[in-house]
């Protein structure tokens, strides 16, 4: 499912319009990209819960080489599924 399918379901469910659906889904979206740059984390209940996890830096291989690289510590997007979608997938 693509977000233009994603919007056309909502909409159908909710009965108000694709392009309210649309802006709606933007603005949480974007209200989700926030909180995570923040470090906070975001929790739908039933859904599940977002998070940024910290990955140290270490070392790795170039597959291509073999050479020794050192990779940089960055930052992660965590999903933690919640026990509603968990009981809906099996």
């Amino acid at each position: 499912m693509n977000k233009g399918e994603l919007i056309d379901a909502v909409a159908d469910s909710a009965d108000i319009s694709k392009a309210a659906t649309g802006r709606a889904l933007d603005a949480m979206l974007e209200a989700i990209t926030k909180a995570l740059k923040k470090g906070d984390s975001v929790t739908l209940v039933g859904f599940g819960t977002f998070s940024v996890r910290k990955r140290k830096a270490r070392s790795g291989r170039n597959p291509r080489t073999g050479e020794k690289i050192q990779i940089k510590a960055s930052k992660a997007l965590g999903f933690k599924p919640g026990k509603g979608l968990k009981d809906a997938l099996n």
